[in-house]
């Protein structure tokens, strides 16, 4: 059986989305190259496959040779002399086809775990991929306050010369300050969670937690959606997997069919013969050589009905999997694509939300000219300026984050 490895064109497909900028792609393919190459769990499928794969080998033998010595205690005395000792060899050979069934019988269930390591080869794209876009979202949300930090800080110093000129209070000021406070409390608490993420990736990367992982600035909602093929996924790896295990039983059966048949031996007997000392004629001390042929019949075959039983009863709990786990996939599917819909309706009410909210900002900032600027509405403004921004990254990174499951269930 040939060992065959998921091409690289796959992995960018299912993984690197087709429409990411091409820096992204480039850093994401990468990373997903690495934990290809690297990750324990692969190698322990990897490894599970070539142990059955080998176990082709250990059936493709044939029963025991069964060699035996005897010596005649009392030597039993016959016409041409008394035997002194006995050798036997004997052979069983399976029911013609036999060894054939037992070999087709192991390469289905190397073939269904092989199954394994593709499965959890997109498992593993897909969550690499996830965990990329968690921290391009962290990223991006401590960029933001970082940007409304400077901000507030602006806004400290417009508000400085208002209390100096009696235009605003202390308290007005006090407000900014604390507000500030905040925002670099949720940056600083963005950033070990960043750091947790990153250690994540790298152990699905296996490789040293405190690598640095450099993720890309800036994703842009894509202007269409790619396309989506329904049909892709009644060929997913977790449901071709329940065809071959399906496959394995129907070889099972063949192989129950012909070990219930008989078994043909072959063998030989060999009598040593003493000469008789008081006698001389041709055959005297003429030693025996017996071969033998011996059939095997099972006769009470009970044990060989009961497993065509069994394998019914398996092929139907099969068959009842996998209809279990299509409904399943085919319901994360459906969630998949209305949540990457309703991310990118978020992603637009929340650009309408924000030019508002600048435009908002203006208006206040022109206030501040006049001498009329109320500092609670610009802490209002620019809270919910930041909230905004949060919510269109958020929903940024759900659009990628949905794709890339949507990938992993009809790619």
């Amino acid at each position: 059986m040939k060992y065959i490895k998921i091409d690289k064109k796959t992995v960018f497909v299912l993984c690197s989305l087709c429409f990411v900028l091409s820096v992204q792609s480039q850093e994401l393919e990468t990373l997903i190259d690495v934990a290809l190459n690297n990750n324990p769990e692969i190698q322990k499928f990897e490894l599970q496959y070539k142990r059955a794969s080998e176990k082709v080998n250990e059936v493709n033998t044939i029963p025991n040779t069964e060699f035996g010595v005897g010596y005649f205690v009392s030597e039993p005395e016959t016409r041409t002399g008394a035997q002194r000792f006995k050798v036997s060899a004997k052979q069983m050979l399976p029911w013609f086809g036999t060894i054939t069934s037992r070999e087709n019988y192991v390469s289905s269930l190397a073939d269904a775990k092989y199954e394994d390591i593709v499965i959890a080869k997109r498992k593993l794209m897909a969550s690499v991929s996830q965990s990329y876009y968690n921290l391009y979202a962290n990223k991006a949300k401590q960029r933001v306050l970082t940007e409304n930090i400077k901000l507030l800080e602006t806004y400290e110093t417009l508000a400085l010369t208002s209390v100096e000129v009696g235009k605003a209070s202390a308290v007005d000021l006090l407000r900014l300050q604390m507000r500030q406070n905040e925002m670099q409390q949720l940056k600083d608490v963005l950033s070990q969670q960043f750091l947790a993420e990153q250690t994540n990736l790298n152990n699905l990367l296996n490789r040293e937690n405190d690598v640095a992982v450099n993720v890309v600035d800036s994703l842009m909602m894509p202007s269409e959606d790619f396309e989506i093929i329904n049909e892709n996924l009644a060929l997913h790896p977790e449901l071709l997997k329940y065809d071959k295990l399906f496959q394995s039983i129907e070889q099972s059966e063949l192989l129950n069919q012909k070990e219930s048949s008989p078994m043909i031996g072959f063998g030989l007997d060999y009598i040593n013969v003493s000469e008789r000392p008081d006698m001389n004629f041709s055959d005297n001390g003429k030693d025996i050589v017996m071969p033998m042929v011996s059939v095997s019949i099972p006769i009470f075959n009970k044990k060989y009905k009961s497993q065509t039983k069994q394998n019914e009863l398996e092929q139907q709990e099969i068959t009842a999997q996998k209809q279990e786990r299509l409904n399943t996939l085919e319901t994360f599917l459906s969630k998949a694509i209305n949540e990457r819909i309703s991310a990118r309706i978020s992603y637009e009410t929340q650009t309408k939300n924000l030019k508002q909210a600048k435009d908002a900002e203006d208006i206040l900032i022109k206030s501040y000219e006049t001498g009329t600027i109320d500092f609670n509405d610009v802490l209002d403004i620019q809270e919910l300026q930041l909230k905004f921004q949060m919510n269109q990254i958020e929903s940024i990174k759900v659009y990628y984050v949905q794709s890339t499951i949507i990938n992993y269930l009809t790619n």
